[in-house]
């Protein structure tokens, strides 16, 4: 069979020549497409239900929202299994399917069974999907440098103006805030006050959601004129807070201010973020999304954040935490060097040993073919570069090697034979 191949071969080197142009097209071509990314990503097949339900114990988000979640999505056809956990004020879902399901797919029979399944949850309770991306898909960290700024004002140019302006660029999944204090305001009430005015404690929280929004009115016709007629009601700073009424007594109305004090406070935090033991900071995680390209979606964020750092406040800079294309670089110039390196050796080898240039060509011309057809490979089965596979396409190229010095020698001692056997006269 070989030897029909070899002789084809020689006989058509027209389709030859054709065969190795093709393979340098597809092979380039296949590079460019497939995902590259540091390490492989092994997670499984799944989609994340997310349920927020602050100030109820374990026990409580465990009876009355996971319980009533994981029986009703339990029917999802093409499911491998439901996984939950229960903590303080959250739930998590974990619907894994199986491996071969398209997860844009499974994200929407999952999210058609939650519109069902939330009314056997409490009221006012909401579940959410996580967001499109994998375990692996933390790709980017970053942190803001900003002398004179506290906590709090970072947290808010992070959550308010840069987090959006990054979940625009293409391929990215989510942005996650991390660090500082959120704002809040604190209505601290005293109940002797409550008692002593008469008024319900639940008649506070009610005029303070009540008093916290606009309502749209009619049009207002004067002179063949319209006006809109709106209520400008939002809550813009504590004093609004303070002046709410929640009652009267003796005539007399009674403000939040006469039976609370209110300050402007930082949210509950559970944790925080430090960085290098120099003091805690404020940043965000770039999540890709499923499937994605992680060398170029970084690329991409690193151009948006050039065009966000022109809109920031003077004295902000990102700083880089994690930056996984460094290790993506590492792993391509390994290979890199691998192959010039194999290249070398080899093309010397073969040329002091055989003193025969076209037999050093051989696995010069070999070597980077077959690692091309490798990569065709590797992008007709939808299978990321990382350093598993690189490392794997770094190994193959010595037994490359091998074969194209056998067959070079094989084939020179066999001219030489037959030289020496038929010698011109």
């Amino acid at each position: 069979m070989i030897e029909k191949i070899i002789s084809w071969s020689m006989h058509n080197r027209f389709f030859v020549w054709m065969g190795i142009l093709l393979i340098l097209a597809g092979g380039v071509y296949s590079v460019q497409q497939t995902p590259v990314d540091a390490i492989p990503d092994l997670s499984e097949n799944q989609v994340i239900v997310y349920t927020e339900w602050m100030g109820r114990n374990p026990r409580i988000m465990e009876d009355q929202v996971t319980y009533p979640l994981v029986a009703n999505l339990q029917g999802i056809p093409r499911i491998k299994s439901v996984r939950a956990a229960s903590m303080f004020g959250m739930s998590f879902i974990f619907v894994v399917f199986q491996d071969e399901e398209d997860i844009y797919w499974a994200r929407t029979r999952v999210l058609e069974r939650l519109n069902y399944a939330q009314r056997f949850l409490p009221p006012g309770i909401t579940p959410s999907l996580g967001p499109d991306g994998t375990g692996l898909g933390h790709v980017f960290w970053y942190t803001l440098e900003a002398p004179g700024y506290n906590l709090g004002e970072l947290r808010a140019l992070q959550d308010w103006y840069i987090k959006f302006a990054l979940q625009n660029t293409e391929g990215v999944s989510e942005v996650a805030s991390f660090g500082g204090f959120q704002k809040r305001y604190q209505v601290n009430i005293d109940p002797h006050k409550l008692v002593y005015y008469g008024i319900p404690l639940m008649e506070v929280t009610n005029a303070i959601a009540r008093n916290n929004r606009d309502v749209g009115g009619s049009i207002y016709e004067i002179n063949s004129s319209g006006y809109l007629v709106r209520g400008l009601g939002y809550i813009t700073d504590i004093n609004d807070i303070k002046d709410i009424a929640v009652g009267s007594y003796k005539s007399v109305p009674i403000t939040i201010n006469d039976v609370a004090s209110v300050q402007v406070t930082g949210d509950l935090r559970l944790g925080i973020t430090d960085l290098n033991g120099e003091g805690e900071v404020v940043g965000g995680i770039v999540i890709s999304r499923y499937g994605e390209n992680a060398k170029v979606v970084i690329d991409r964020v690193k151009t948006r954040i050039a065009e966000i750092e022109k809109g920031l406040p003077p004295g902000v800079k990102f700083k880089v935490a994690y930056d996984r294309s460094d290790l993506i670089e590492a792993a391509i110039a390994t290979l890199k060097e691998a192959l010039w390196e194999e290249i070398l050796v080899v093309s010397l080898v073969v040329t002091l040993f055989m003193f025969h240039l076209r037999s050093a060509a051989v696995a010069l011309i070999t070597i980077p073919l077959s690692i091309l057809i490798g990569f065709m490979l590797i992008r007709f089965f939808d299978i990321s570069l990382n350093i598993m596979s690189l490392g794997g396409i770094a190994l193959a190229i010595g037994d490359l090697v091998d074969a194209g010095i056998v067959m070079a020698e094989n084939a020179y001692k066999s001219l030489t034979n037959e030289m020496l056997q038929n010698p011109e006269p």
